[in-house]
């Protein structure tokens, strides 16, 4: 790296080193971006602009962080979702590309099934980040939106999200449906991304993610499905009979989640949608046709 000079040397270095350690060689042109305060045209147009050298022992610094574990997002503080910008630590679980298509098809799904009068009542069910219920609001404000998670610390961030980007979000602390049970709160959507992934592949993992993101928001028991199977005795007494519920689901996990819906639903439309590497990714039940 002390060779490496201009951007366009630092970047190849950068690029060079995390593919040698199986690691995402674009985490190089995140950092670059982020230390230079530039997005990526203009990163494109200055390949030959020399570094000053504090920039440079930065930018080694947190590559070398990456290599060692530390996730990029955690380095910048942030993960970009839905075109924006969202803080991320290590309380929260950062935003995934397969999280933005859920939030795609949501606000198609309520355009199609709801009518254009009147305000809905949005949940989004371990908000984290508060990724989802930030972008809802941000791209349909008529909405009335509400974010729940069981963790203090996640809510945390998730308000600063929602303080940064100029948004009106409930936020409520508590275990799954709870805090809206409490309430009798009966609700038009509820969107949820929760825990899915199998106890058994825990060490099948990147140390990236498993030494760094909260263990809360990855896993759903020995199965993935515990939180699903949670949500089907909770979600009647919170549902109008007019409603949207879509779910975010692990790979392979769309027949059993769709299923646990029809039981509680049976009278419901459901359907598994595909993300845009065709695996399983999105679960969908509408009610009340």
């Amino acid at each position: 790296m002390s060779k490496c000079n201009t951007v366009f040397e630092a970047l190849k270095w950068a690029s060079s080193f995390l593919r040698e350690n199986k690691r995402d060689e674009n985490a190089g042109e995140l950092l670059m971006k982020h230390l230079l305060e530039m997005d990526r045209s203009q990163l494109l147009a200055n390949q030959r602009l020399v570094l000053e050298d504090k920039v440079k022992l930065e930018f080694a610094r947190g590559i070398t962080a990456h290599i060692q574990g530390t996730p990029i997002q955690h380095i910048i503080g942030f993960e970009e979702f839905y075109g924006r910008k969202f803080s991320v630590n290590e309380h929260v679980l950062i935003p995934r590309p397969e999280t933005e298509e859920l939030v795609y098809y949501t606000l198609e799904k309520i355009r199609k099934h709801f009518s254009a009068d009147g305000e809905l009542r949005f949940a989004d069910i371990g908000t984290g980040s508060g990724a989802i219920a930030v972008t809802m609001k941000l791209e349909k404000p008529e909405l009335f939106v509400m974010a729940v998670d069981i963790s203090a610390n996640a809510l945390h961030v998730a308000r600063k999200n929602a303080d940064n980007l100029g948004v009106s979000v409930e936020f409520l602390e508590g275990d799954l449906l709870e805090p809206l049970i409490s309430r009798d709160e009966k609700l038009d959507v509820l969107v949820s991304n929760p825990p899915y992934i199998p106890l058994g592949e825990l060490d099948s993992l990147s140390e990236v993610v498993k030494d760094h993101e909260p263990h809360s928001a990855l896993f759903g028991g020995e199965s993935g499905l515990e939180f699903y199977q949670r949500f089907m005795e909770e979600l009647p007494l919170v549902m109008k009979d007019r409603c949207l519920i879509g779910f975010e689901i692990g790979a392979g996990q769309g027949e059993a989640v769709a299923g646990m819906l029809r039981g509680a639903f049976p009278e419901a439309h459901t359907e598994i949608i595909h993300d845009i590497n065709g695996k399983d990714r999105m679960v969908f039940c509408t009610r009340g046709l």
